[in-house]
């Protein structure tokens, strides 16, 4: 690991830690979430790119406050063009040769506030998030872009009836520009709902749309559908799988996360 991305890394923690005096005057729940998320596509290329993409997640939520930060490691076959971890950016069509590379992708730190409710039972809530994607992938490997990423977000959920929950989001991301290439800033928003089939188990889709983040690439469109399951308090289970329809959009993927809250 080189001195840039240890000074990254070791301003990353210092904010972190800076936000944690800001939380602890609400008591809340510290959880622990690891898996495996799989896709691969072609975007637009004569060969497919791989990716494996493990995270290793710590969030502290007070119920109105949540601060998450990601950690993952990450692993790509393909010709190099495509960089990133569970949301893939084109940054090119070279059809150069299949490579395998792997190692530390970008850690990715967020702080969620809930800022509005409407209605006392089964309310309206929205959320206002801030989120840093830091460059701590390496881009020479063609992980990353090497650039930092910030995004600002705003999020809704509703219950209707009993068992339905409603959800979406729209958001804004300014991506940094790699050497040599032209990112564009990004509107991107999804809706989606959730079905209680059991009190421990729930189903659901959601549709995601980004705009193009380059002038010679397409908007990503993709379909998730996923599974969740609470084993007790403490354990849950989700599934899910991911397919597009643009050659921004993973073909194909799908992953298996667990999480443990204290």
């Amino acid at each position: 690991m080189n001195y840039k991305i240890k000074l990254k890394i070791t301003n990353l923690l210092i904010s972190t830690i800076s936000l944690l005096p800001l939380a602890s005057y609400a008591e809340g729940k510290l959880s622990l979430t690891s898996g495996v998320d799989y896709s691969t596509g072609k975007y637009g290329q004569s060969e497919s790119t791989d990716i494996t993409y493990i995270p290793f997640i710590a969030k502290y939520d007070t119920g109105n406050t949540t601060l998450k930060l990601t950690v993952p490691w990450v692993k790509i076959t393909g010709p190099g063009d495509v960089v990133g971890g569970n949301t893939p950016i084109v940054i090119g069509t070279s059809n150069r040769p299949t490579t395998t590379e792997s190692g530390l992708g970008d850690i990715v730190f967020s702080a969620t506030q809930t800022i509005a409710q409407f209605g006392e039972h089964n309310p309206l809530l929205i959320d206002l998030t801030g989120k840093v994607k830091f460059a701590t992938a390496s881009s020479s490997k063609g992980l990353g872009t090497g650039e930092n990423d910030y995004t600002a977000e705003l999020d809704a959920y509703k219950s209707i009836y009993t068992a339905v929950t409603l959800f979406g989001d729209i958001g804004y991301k300014k991506l940094g520009d790699p050497s040599g290439i032209n990112l564009n800033n990004v509107w991107y928003g999804s809706a989606g709902f959730a079905y209680k089939l059991s009190p421990a188990t729930s189903a659901g889709m959601m549709a995601d749309i980004r705009q193009a983040t380059m002038n010679t690439s397409q908007p990503l469109r993709e379909l998730t559908v996923f599974l969740t399951h609470k084993f007790n308090a403490n354990y849950k289970l989700q599934s899910y799988l991911t397919g597009g329809n643009t050659d921004a959009s993973t073909d194909l993927g799908g992953g298996l996360m667990l999480g443990w809250t204290f």
